[in-house]
């Protein structure tokens, strides 16, 4: 099973920018994003091995352009991942 890794920041350009940096940094791959406040809070999903997306977020967090809060579940229940799930389905659509 993959972690997950999150970051939420102030922004969709930081958003942005702390994906990029994600999936430089390390071999994790996006699952989904949530904007709330008109964008002004985005939550960033990633997912990969628990070294990698560990790596990955904490990268982005150092990096960030603005303040942001990080979160890493290595081995996630599955109520989590079906509410992972559920957002990433919204992109499908």
């Amino acid at each position: 099973m993959k972690s997950l890794g999150f970051i939420e920041i102030p922004s969709v350009t930081a958003a942005i920018e702390a994906l990029d940096t994600m999936c430089k940094t390390a071999d994790v791959e996006f699952v989904t994003w949530e904007r709330k406040l008109g964008g002004r809070l985005v939550t960033i999903i990633i997912q990969g091995d628990v070294s990698a997306v560990t790596e990955a977020v904490e990268s982005a967090a150092a990096k960030a352009m603005k303040p942001c809060v990080h979160a890493v579940i290595p081995n996630p229940h599955e109520e989590t991942i079906k509410m992972v799930n559920l957002s990433a389905s919204r992109l499908t659509k």
